[in-house]
């Protein structure tokens, strides 16, 4: 099961677990749609795979299957 990570690792933009805007890897490394075009050109700059639509997860399941708390905050050279 995807983590859902709750912000953008570069911006620490909220990411809420049904957030349509959310970008993964496949590593699920996350960051916000304007961060994931703009910055990064859609490729991870932590593993360098593609950074596609992270999938909303249906708010009736979210109970049952929240979104992780932990939040993560990487210092990339494109988000100082």
């Amino acid at each position: 099961m995807l983590q859902l990570r709750p912000n953008c690792e570069c911006c620490d933009r909220d990411l809420v677990p049904d957030a349509a805007g959310a970008m993964i890897c496949t590593f699920e490394c996350t960051f916000c749609r304007d961060c994931a075009e703009t910055r990064f050109a859609g490729v991870c700059p932590n593993c360098g795979g593609g950074l596609v639509a992270r999938p909303v997860r249906p708010t009736a399941l979210l109970a049952r299957a929240p979104g992780s708390p932990e939040r993560v905050l990487k210092s990339h050279q494109a988000c100082i």
